[in-house]
Order: structure tokens, then sequence, then C-alpha cells
């Protein structure tokens, strides 16, 4: 993840002790008006975007009660709460190394549990529309194997698509793109259970059983499904917004959305022999997703360290401080002593604008809008110097 092409390396700026103010030249100023006009287009993005997700309550919230009821709706509800929490604890511990902002986490979730369910209940007529059905089996095994995997993969990537572009800053890896996509998928898969738990109610005659039963599929069995396929397109856009400009990042997501409906696709031709299938190929593919993203974490680790110890030549750490700040045990370290002498806001501040400078500093190395990026790392420079004074002090 962090190999970096010959032409596009930059060293660090020095600061071996000097004044800081030495290191940070004048003329930057005007290039962080521009990262601050960037942040504040964020917040519009932002706002645009829950927004929306509002209006589509008003598509959303109609069709769910017209399938389950009132009653199978608040059961449903309080029911999907729990493999919910399952995938957001999930994303919460993936997460933990470079947390991303609060307001974009809420977007993500936002459009995965209203914006793209309402796109997808705005785009599948037409797949109905498009082609003609004998009989009803043939129309619900298209609406199951070709219908719902284009459509909605396509429905809860748009906001991967839209997160990379307005808030390109914080999603700069495949990291980011999993934290991202999870988050959207699992609010998708919020709503969807809320419609199936709802409708196992109030379209049974033996509600209980017949609820006992979809809730062991959906929320016991694979609660993980939704974030898996859209975790491959999250992971492809992550790796492309690493390394390439804007444009590869768009062309990444029609490429990653190539797998995500393969594997959903995949997920929902299981048939009679579903246990086998499960077993055989599902299972392995749950284990593969775990063991990739723990490799992801490693080498994020890894990639934070050998940006900083970029920064320790130039003199603006210790190699002390490299290892406190770049590894999971010398962050425990640094923050009880911290918490000792009543400092451990400070010190978890320090530790999270560290993070966010070795990252900066990646995406100056890749090559794209560095001056932009090296403005952003001098600011930063300077905040670290000061969190520093606070920790110390």
């Amino acid at each position: 993840m962090g190999h970096v092409q010959p032409g596009n390396y930059r060293a660090a700026p020095g600061h071996l002790g000097g004044p800081v103010a030495s290191v940070v030249p004048p003329q930057v100023q005007g290039t962080l008006t521009r990262a601050a006009r960037t942040r504040s287009g964020l917040v519009g993005v932002t706002v645009a975007g829950v927004s929306l997700a509002f209006l589509s309550l008003f598509l959303v919230v109609p069709f769910l009660l017209s399938n389950t009821g009132a009653a199978g709706f608040l059961i449903g509800f309080v029911a999907s709460l729990i493999p919910l929490s399952v995938v957001l604890l999930t994303v919460h511990i993936i997460d933990r190394w470079e947390p991303e902002p609060k307001r974009l986490l809420f977007f993500a979730f936002t459009w995965g549990a209203a914006v793209s369910v309402a796109v997808t209940l705005l785009i599948q007529p037409f797949f109905v529309v498009a082609f003609q059905f004998s009989d009803v089996p043939d129309l619900q095994t298209y609406m199951a194997t070709v219908q719902a995997p284009i459509v909605e993969e396509f429905a809860k990537s748009l906001g991967l698509l839209i997160l990379l572009l307005a808030a390109r800053r914080h999603f700069d890896g495949p990291v980011d793109g999993v934290v991202f996509a999870f988050t959207i998928a699992g609010g998708f898969a919020f709503t969807e259970n809320i419609l199936y738990f709802g409708r196992a109610i109030a379209e049974s005659s033996s509600p209980a059983s017949d609820f006992a039963q979809v809730f062991f599929l959906r929320g016991v069995m694979s609660p993980f499904a939704h974030a898996i396929f859209t975790g491959t397109t999250g992971i492809i856009m992550g790796f492309a917004a690493r390394r390439w400009h804007a444009g590869a990042s768009v062309a990444a997501f029609f490429v990653g959305l190539l797998p995500a409906m393969f594997l959903h696709n995949r997920w929902n031709s299981m048939g009679q022999g579903f246990l086998l299938d499960y077993i055989v190929v599902q299972v392995p593919i749950f284990v593969l997703a775990v063991g990739g993203i723990i490799l992801l974490r490693v080498a994020e680790k890894r990639l934070t360290r050998q940006r900083l110890l970029e920064y320790s030549a130039a003199g603006w750490f210790t190699p002390a401080e490299v290892q406190l700040l770049a590894t999971r045990a010398g962050r425990r370290t640094a923050l009880a002593w911290a918490a000792g002498s009543g400092r451990k806001r400070q010190m978890k501040e320090f530790v999270k604008a560290a993070t966010h400078l070795a990252n900066t500093r990646q995406r100056i190395l890749s090559g794209r809008d560095v001056p932009l990026h090296q403005a952003e790392e001098r600011q930063q420079l300077q905040r670290i110097v000061a969190l520093r004074d606070s920790v110390t002090r």
C-alpha cells in the first residue's frame, strides 16, 4: 500500500530543531484557504446527503408499512437492530486506527438505510418492464439473481462514489473503503431486514416460527452478506483513491461493482442446496474477507510507521515517539501514561494528528493534488508541535 513511484518522491520538510515558522513558508496560506473551502464544501455535501435521506423516507417508510403492517414494522425494526449492531461494532473495530469523521459515517449509514433503498425501489420496475416472463417463478428468479445484484449494488456503491469525490481527503485507502462500504451496507441490510422480518410476521399463518427462521437466516447466518458484497467495491475504490486521480477512481467504481454483483448473485442463487453451498462457498468467502481486512489493517499500521519515520529523520519526531505513535502497544502505553498525568485527551489528539499526518504524506507521495496536500502537511506539522507541548508541559 505504501509503494511510491520514484518520480513522486518528495522529502519531508526539515525541522531539525529550528523554529517551526521557518519551515512553514507564508506562500502556502492561499493553498490552505483552498483546503478550508474544501472542508466547507464537505459540510454542504453532508447536509445535502442527509436531506436526501430524509426525503427518501417518504418513499421507503410507506413501502415498508404496506408490506409489513404496523406491528410487523415495529417488530422488524427492533429485531433488525441486532444484526445492525454487529456490523457497526465491526466497523468500529476496523476504524479504530484512523477513525473517520462521524458526520461521514452518519452520511454513509443514512445513504444505505434510506437513499440506496429509494434508488432501488425507483429503478427495479424498469427491469421488470424490460423483460417479459411467462410465469411468476421465472420472474422471481430473475429479480433475485439479476435485478437485485445489479440495482442494489449500484445504489449502495453510489454513496461510496459520492464520498470519494466529496471527501477524498478522508477516503484515501482500502481500509477507508471497507469502513464506508460496511457502514452503507449495514444501513441497507437494516432496512431490508425490517421488510423481511416484518413480512414474515404479517403474511404468515405461524408468524413466530417463520420469523424465527428468517431471523436465523438473515440475522445469524448472514449479517455480513451485504457488507462483504459492497466491501469488495470499497476496497477497489480505496486502492484507486490512494494511487490515482479522481478519473481513475471513478473508473474503479464501475470495476468494483463487478465482484460485488457477482458475490450478490452467488448468494441469491443458492436454492435447495443452500446449506451445502453456504458451508462450501459462503463460509470460505467470509473467512477470506476477515483475513483480507486483517492484512489491510496490518499494512495500514506499517504504512503509518514508515511515513512517521521519514518525519523522524527530518527532526519532527524522535524514534521513541514513532514507536509510541505507530504501534498498538505504544499507543496503549502513551495513553496510560497521559491518563496518569491528566492529559489523556491531549495525547489522543496527538496520536490522531500524527496518523493524519502520515496519511497526508502518503497522498503527497502518490503524486495527486501535491500542492494542496503539502500545504496541509505544513499546517499539520505546526499542530503536531502545539499538541506535543500540550502533552509534555
